[in-house]
């Protein structure tokens, strides 16, 4: 595996770096993201080759079912925060993408039992942040069989973090005035469909063009 990463770079190097050299001589002292994608760190989900953009476009999160904490100031570490708080005041993006994707195994383990969450604390803490999730669909779609319920709850996910967005002062501030759109997107893996979110409708809507 260490060779065929170091053998990746030199491919890199020789291929990709020499195409976009130019491109890379222009970041090299700056950036200019427009647009912050918080995403999964899902392996599968890559979102430059989603989004088809070259290095430079996308100031991209990832973490485990791309959760966004709620606003707070606390003497912390706080990464995610910290690096939403980058990308709004710092780089000045003109727009946020919360994407989830389809099989998504930290929305499945909102639904897993304590003892089977028990050698991953770190992460089922985590988990929290889509507790609301967990309990719309156990209260309202408790109905579904388990591969809808896994659809919805990548769907409801988007929503809720979205919610937790707009309890930052300084992103409430943008979306008011016009100047920062945010937008809900749900990631068909074995389709490579992409489900935007209508607040209008409060619908998924797969997008076209």
């Amino acid at each position: 595996m260490k060779d065929k990463l170091l053998q990746g770079t030199v491919k890199f190097k020789e291929e990709v770096f020499e195409k976009y050299r130019k491109h890379f001589e222009e970041l090299s002292s700056h950036q200019n993201p427009h647009t912050l994608f918080i995403a999964c760190s899902d392996s599968r989900v890559d979102p430059n080759m989603i989004c088809h953009t070259k290095p430079g476009e996308l100031f991209i999160i990832r973490n485990v079912a791309n959760l966004v904490p709620n606003y707070r100031k606390v003497d912390e570490h706080l990464a995610t925060t910290a690096a939403i708080e980058y990308a709004i005041v710092a780089l000045g993006v003109e727009a946020i993408v919360v994407c989830g994707h389809s099989n998504c195994g930290g929305c499945n383990a909102l639904f897993a039992s304590d003892e089977k969450l028990s050698n991953i604390p770190n992460t089922k803490k985590w988990l929290e942040l889509a507790k609301a999730v967990k309990e719309k669909i156990e209260k309202e779609h408790s109905h579904l069989c388990d591969s809808g319920r896994e659809f919805l709850t990548e769907q409801l996910n988007v929503v809720e973090q979205i919610k937790h967005l707009l309890s930052y002062p300084y992103i409430v501030e943008k979306y008011i005035e016009g100047k920062l759109k945010i937008l809900g997107w749900h990631y068909i893996i074995e389709t490579g469909e992409i489900y935007n979110y209508n607040k209008e409708t409060g619908e998924f809507e797969l997008y076209n063009s």
